[in-house]
């Protein structure tokens, strides 16, 4: 069978993984604030 298949996509895991990890830390915070109805408003 496939040699080295476990290890083969646990790598392309990590590599996957560290480029989303990179990738978010220069995304923006996105803050939703949610508007109430007047009629729900406290």
């Amino acid at each position: 069978m496939a040699d080295n298949f476990l290890e083969r996509h646990r790598r392309d895991y990590e590599e996957r993984k560290q480029a989303w990890l990179k990738n978010k830390k220069h995304m923006p915070r996105v803050k939703r604030h949610l508007e109430k109805p007047e009629d729900e408003a406290y």
